[in-house]
């Protein structure tokens, strides 16, 4: 006898097994993923003497993969199977973080093998990120897309509210290495999941093989206003705003004087409005456009800027929330726009330009954005990351409020000829 679960509003993608298979298991993973970020973080001050210099280059280093990789994340996810590929790139992810526990605990850890292992797990992050983001069609189809975004990024953030809370107990207690192994053993939460998809129940909208050419991904997206403005927004509001990892380690070590608790109580608090941000995006699908993506870069961009000039520890806690949830609305309607908005054919390319832009300014950032804080102080950095994100958002606005409606037909073949044709 089979049970049939019937599911409705913002829950509606709980209808299909594939994704009620997945999402626990990413839940734990994504408790892993923040309780390491954290630990992370807090390692590097520990062997650095609080540098934030040495904090932005590790950052730096995690993400120089996404630049590299991330378009061909996308190639692969256009032109093979996109679970196997999943799983493959979980082992190694999961293989660098139990090697980094594993050198804390027995106590051989040196920066260099932070470095080293940063990278690795960058590496499967920048081939996961695109083909990750493009299977979510496959599982709940077109239609429920955006609703699962929602639901993702709430799952996420809902790690969030977690990881680093526990993680800051963990490194209070224990030091820093718990943390990477509770991460390492979360992938194989992931794997079994996905061992146990079935594939006779996933959605492929377009049975037309791609060879992936990645040239094609990016002249698909040039002559997309609607999509392009999309990633400009993101680029600014990721690269200089969405540094909270790196704020809130200095603001709590060298503006409160708090140890690793308060630093993961800190992500904490981002993360409460961050998940309310989430599973509110659910009801606000019918609101989702360009326009409303540049509105949200603009209100976040505002809210970090107040984040800099905030006097104590607990009224900095009270507002981190409200910069989460402008963040995370701002870029679930961002991902979801890219999304729905693009040919599936074509999908996994765009998603992998969408993960270069949203993260591949990181390796470029980090770095300045620690230097910075060396150099002027952690307060007036912030206050120049949140000036910068909203003066782009500002001017992408003023330029581009008017070319943002989509085309009639997102197939590639048409819009590349209607571009050709200009």
């Amino acid at each position: 006898m089979r049970f049939k679960v019937k599911v409705d509003g913002n829950l509606r993608s709980f209808r299909h097994r594939n994704f009620r298979i997945l999402y626990p298991a990413n839940a734990v993973s994504n408790i892993g993923t923040w309780a390491q970020r954290v630990a992370q973080d807090w390692l590097v001050l520990e062997l650095t003497d609080n540098s934030g210099t040495y904090l932005g280059l590790v950052t730096a280093v995690q993400f120089l993969p996404i630049l590299l990789f991330s378009l061909l994340g996308g190639k692969f996810a256009d032109r093979f199977n996109k679970r196997k590929a999943l799983i493959l790139t979980n082992i190694l992810g999961g293989s660098s973080s139990l090697v980094l526990g594993l050198l804390v605990v027995t106590e051989s850890v040196f920066l260099w093998q932070v470095f080293v292992l940063a990278a690795v797990l960058g590496l499967s992050n920048a081939i996961d990120g695109p083909i990750r983001q493009s299977f979510t069609t496959e599982i709940v189809g077109l239609d429920d897309l955006p609703n699962a975004v929602s639901l993702n990024s709430a799952n996420f953030n809902g790690g969030r509210l977690i990881g680093p809370a526990v993680s800051g107990g963990l490194i209070a207690a224990f030091g820093t290495g718990p943390s990477f192994l509770i991460n390492g053993l979360s992938y194989c939460f992931v794997i079994a999941a996905l061992l146990q998809l079935n594939e006779k129940a996933f959605f492929h909208q377009d049975q037309k093989k791609s060879d992936g050419n990645i040239r094609e991904g990016i002249k698909y997206v040039r002559a997309r206003p609607d999509i392009y403005v999309v990633l400009l927004i993101v680029f600014f509001i990721s690269t200089f705003g969405l540094n909270f990892q790196i704020f809130n380690a200095l603001m709590a070590t060298k503006e409160f004087g708090l140890g690793p608790a308060s630093f993961g109580l800190m992500g904490t608090f981002v993360a409460i409005g961050s998940f309310i941000g989430a599973v509110g995006s659910a009801r606000l699908e019918r609101f989702r456009s360009a326009k409303f993506v540049i509105k949200g870069g603009i209100v976040f961009s505002i809210s970090v800027m107040v984040v800099s000039v905030l006097p104590t520890f607990t009224i900095y806690m009270i507002w981190l929330p409200l910069c989460g949830l402008s963040a995370l609305t701002t870029l679930v309607s961002a991902n979801s726009l890219v999304q729905t908005s693009s040919d599936p054919i074509i999908r996994g390319r765009v998603m992998g330009l969408y993960l270069l832009i949203f993260l591949g300014g990181t390796p470029f950032g980090s770095p300045i954005i620690g230097l910075s804080t060396e150099l002027i102080g952690i307060r007036p950095t912030i206050g120049i990351c949140g000036a910068i994100s909203l003066t782009a958002s500002i001017l992408i606005w003023f330029v581009y409020k008017n070319r943002v409606t989509p085309p009639t037909d997102i197939s590639v073949t048409a819009v590349l000829k209607s571009v050709n044709s200009n």
